[in-house]
């Protein structure tokens, strides 16, 4: 398949609203796909390389941009994923030009059009609403099967691209490769925001109820004498938990794949800032030093795989049990089984006094479902927040001259595919943060203004505020009033940042209206 037509169909999916609609021309588009270009066409239509960051930075694709095009569209998928595979495979002295010079001459064999899709893709800013739910769907449809065989089977193998090609070629067959397996991490179920136990209470019916900690989410995996550990976006990050390691040799089983969370202590078994656990887990990280300085604990809350079975899709509370029967008491996060709203909210408060952000609330009968930000899972904290991408940020006056400082803060759209700037805030920050955001965000920069500059939408930063309220400032109609930056979470991708609609739902809710 050529290029033009890939990116036409990113055109048309991006300009339309109706999901339906975007899964149609998607699974058109699919089926008249050879087996070798089905993960390079994922990978282009979900907004991202298949090679992942290729090591092309804003001054280099600008640098790379000719002045001229091509006439006609001759690129085909196959070449234009092969040029990139050699970008990403460059490196050492002069990697930077010779990665330029690469993309040059690809994007003189492109038209204007192929060109500026070429170009937003490497930006990372392709974000035309084929987002990984629709194409999943999208998927389904081109291959003529049920979508949940296909969404078990991407939750299991943790890469739509490899079963969209399976499904493609060879059908329910193919699937039949992909289950949960030892060492092969799972994408983390997420939860919804609730206002209230009331609310959550009604939503979710009787719930499995747990302490909600401001910790790293880990997901352990044991075979025999073998353990690994897997970071909320899927890094193996053994090494730095060794304390983790330790306490899932205890284990009285063979094989297990367990969820849950660690956290930095104090020395009073109260909570540190999530900002201080997530020390043990830099690139450069003196593992020995750092278990006697900054000890981590771990609490875990759910348990995927045991010995030869996926629980995957049994129910919370049968899930719950065999985590209870099996893990001591110190390693599971405390919790409760009820419907009772005043149980609820002393649970809740006794959360809070012990130094913890609320509590979560879980559907007893809820199945696991791995990357998805379900109704079944919700979570109730006194004070509001929300994961938010940074779009841009204006550089600072006074003692913060010469630092990137108010920032520009969006939450996705799932129906653009976009986001949507819900305001800025320069409030929360440290003179540590200042010099670490404003290295970053220069990183990540995509042009400028006299005060602002424009960034790869990369970044996502936990939010406090007071409320959302009407705001004819912003497209949505949405503003966050008293915002301030609480952290910055490297835990977690852009892809797993709130939504708009979840901002609008709290704004209905909070409002009245």
């Amino acid at each position: 398949m050529r290029l033009h037509e890939l990116a036409e169909t990113s055109r048309r999916v991006g300009e339309i609203s109706g999901r339906l609609d975007k899964i149609g021309l998607l699974a058109s588009l699919l089926r008249r796909l050879s087996p070798r270009e089905i993960d390079i066409a994922i990978a282009f239509l979900s907004g991202s390389l298949r090679q992942g960051r290729v090591g092309i930075g804003p001054v280099a694709v600008r640098q790379a941009q000719p002045s001229t095009a091509a006439d006609e569209p001759t690129l085909e998928l196959r070449e234009v994923d092969a040029a990139f595979e050699r970008i990403a495979g460059v490196s050492g002295a002069g990697s930077a030009g010779q990665k330029a010079r690469i993309l040059r001459e690809l994007l003189e064999r492109a038209t204007p059009e192929e060109q500026q899709f070429l170009v937003r893709l490497v930006f990372g800013e392709l974000r035309q609403g084929a987002l990984e739910g629709v194409m999943l769907e999208a998927v389904a449809q081109a291959a003529n099967l049920p979508s949940r065989k296909v969404r078990h089977a991407a939750m299991t193998a943790g890469d739509l691209g490899t079963v969209a090609r399976a499904a493609l070629v060879d059908g329910e067959e193919g699937l039949s490769q992909f289950g949960i397996h030892i060492f092969r991490p799972v994408q983390p179920m997420l939860a919804q925001p609730a206002s209230d136990v009331t609310e959550a209470l009604r939503r979710v019916g009787p719930a499995v109820l747990e302490y909600k900690l401001d910790g790293a989410r880990i997901q352990i995996h044991k075979a025999g004498d073998e353990v690994r550990v897997f970071s909320r976006r899927l890094r193996d990050v053994t090494a730095a938990v060794p304390e983790v390691v330790e306490a899932a040799l205890t284990l009285p089983v063979q094989d297990v794949i367990l969820d849950g969370e660690v956290i930095a202590l104090r020395s009073d078994g109260m909570p540190r800032p999530f900002q201080v656990t997530m020390r043990r887990f830099g690139r450069k990280l003196d593992v020995q030093r750092m278990c006697q300085e900054l000890p981590l604990s771990a609490f875990l809350f759910d348990v995927l795989y045991l010995d030869g079975q996926d629980l995957l899709e049994e129910s919370q509370a049968r899930r719950s049990a065999a985590l209870v029967e099996l893990v001591p008491p110190a390693l599971v996060v405390p919790r409760m089984m009820t419907a009772d709203v005043e149980e609820a909210t002393a649970f809740l408060e006794d959360a809070i006094g012990q130094g913890h952000e609320g509590i979560m609330a879980k559907a007893v009968g809820a199945t696991y479902e791995a990357g998805s930000r379900g109704q079944a899972w919700l979570k109730l904290k006194p004070a509001h927040t929300l994961d938010l991408v940074v779009l841009a940020a204006e550089w600072g006056h006074g003692r913060r001259r010469g630092f990137l400082s108010n920032l520009h803060l969006g939450a996705r759209d799932p129906g653009s595919g976009g986001f949507a700037m819900l305001g800025k805030t320069f409030k929360g920050m440290t003179d540590e943060t200042l010099a670490w955001q404003t290295a970053k965000l220069l990183e990540l920069e995509i042009g400028r203004d006299s005060y602002t500059v424009y960034v790869r939408p990369e970044l996502v930063a936990e939010v406090a505020f007071n409320d959302v309220q009407a705001s004819p400032q912003y497209p949505a109609g949405l503003a966050l009033r008293f915002a301030r930056l609480k952290g910055y979470r490297a835990d977690k991708t852009v892809d797993q940042a709130d939504t708009v609609d979840t901002v609008r739902e709290i704004f209905l809710r909070t409002s009245g209206r």
